[in-house]
């Protein structure tokens, strides 16, 4: 695999993303044919997410208006408030930190899209699409294409501060992160969600059950973390630097600062696991994918 599209391009993931579409518009729109919402499978199989979360919450609620729109919106009517971007119509949104519920279903806030969904403002829908512009250049625009399709914008900080940013594993292909208002910095967090989301469909897609007995000390947590954090870790963060180190060439001043500062702080944490990523590893019972991750572990450690 020479380039990053062939490490991206994963065809059990692909598989996923079509079955389980299907099973969620059967599920959701019973006794008639599939939806034809004219967008790719890993957009139909995020927003279908989004649907069937809404749905589910709705009828649980007794709210019959509410899960009727999901029922007749099977893409949660994204393309209602799509933006256009280098790797495709992405729905960004920037939503009151209010509208974002905790629930059983998530240990983190999360937002599903629903009948009162506003896009973002323009500003911010602009800085998106440069974000995914500059992540295509650097070769992410496969992972972002199929990862990233919802993004919502929390706070903005300044550059420097600690972002958070998320993703939950019953909203796939959706993103939440804070922002410094940078496109770079922008595209450098959302390779880093994406690379979350790529993985769950993987493990999904492969049947990979990873030993939850088994734990590696984490650089990043400072603590012992079970494999499964561990492996996510040691595949979102190379994920970063390889695109840190493509983005250096093209900045310059307090930006270029901080990304090389990043760059040599995620070297140094990458480098702490170097004993235990191979034991790690042994752990995923596909071989396509345990080369996948370990080819992109590989190169990271070698910038």
């Amino acid at each position: 695999m020479d380039t990053l599209g062939a490490l991206f391009d994963f065809p059990p993931i692909t598989r996923l993303h079509h079955d389980r579409t299907r099973r969620i518009h059967a599920v959701i729109r019973p006794d008639t044919q599939p939806p034809h919402t004219g967008m790719n499978p890993a957009t139909d199989y995020c927003l279908a997410h989004h649907a069937l979360e809404g749905a589910e919450a709705a009828a649980r609620a007794g709210n019959n208006t509410t899960f009727d729109w999901y029922t007749g919106h099977p893409d949660a009517d994204a393309s209602t408030n799509s933006t256009p971007t280098a790797v495709g119509a992405r729905v960004v949104i920037s939503p009151d930190l209010t509208d974002l519920p905790r629930s059983p279903i998530s240990e983190t806030p999360y937002y599903v899209l629903g009948p009162n969904t506003e896009p973002a403002p323009p500003q911010l829908r602009d800085l998106a699409a440069v974000a995914y512009t500059a992540a295509m250049d650097a070769g992410f625009g496969d992972l972002l294409a199929a990862h990233a399709v919802v993004l919502c914008l929390l706070r903005t900080k300044s550059l420097g501060d600690t972002l958070d940013s998320w993703t939950i594993t019953r909203l796939p292909g959706t993103v939440f992160m804070d922002h410094v208002g940078d496109p770079v910095v922008l595209a450098r967090d959302l390779i880093h969600e994406a690379g979350h989301n790529w993985i769950n469909d993987a493990l999904s897609a492969t049947g990979c059950k990873i030993d939850d007995q088994a734990h590696f000390h984490s650089p990043w947590k400072k603590t012992m973390r079970p494999a499964f954090g561990f492996l996510h870790a040691c595949w979102a963060f190379p994920l970063t630097m390889l695109y840190t180190a493509h983005a250096l060439n093209g900045t310059t001043g307090d930006l270029h600062r901080f990304l090389a500062a990043y760059l040599d702080q995620q070297r140094s944490l990458l480098a702490g696991t170097a004993a235990d990523h191979p034991r790690a590893l042994e752990l995923i019972s596909d071989d396509a994918l345990c080369l996948r991750l370990a080819a992109v572990y590989q190169q990271a450690l070698a910038l």
